[in-house]
């Protein structure tokens, strides 16, 4: 998995009842693209994060800064 600051993580939800949620990407931490990232949610918190199998990184255009409609999926 690689991401570049600005990159939208978007975590399914692996349970009945627990919704999708989403964190943008602040910094990379790790070479290349590679975690860990340091995250900012939508409410605000941020953390660093090491991504797992529920996670799909939402490549953005420069311009867009919110929550919207993808510019292009990376797996």
């Amino acid at each position: 998995m690689k991401a570049h600051e600005g990159d939208v993580l978007r975590f399914t939800g692996r349970t009945v009842g627990c919704p999708e949620h989403h964190a943008t990407v602040v910094k990379v931490l790790g070479q290349n693209g590679e975690p860990p990232y340091r995250v900012r949610y939508e409410d605000g918190h941020e953390t660093e994060i090491f991504p797992g199998p529920g996670c799909v990184i939402e490549t953005r255009p420069a311009h867009e800064t919110s929550f919207g409609r993808p510019h292009r999926v990376r797996r």
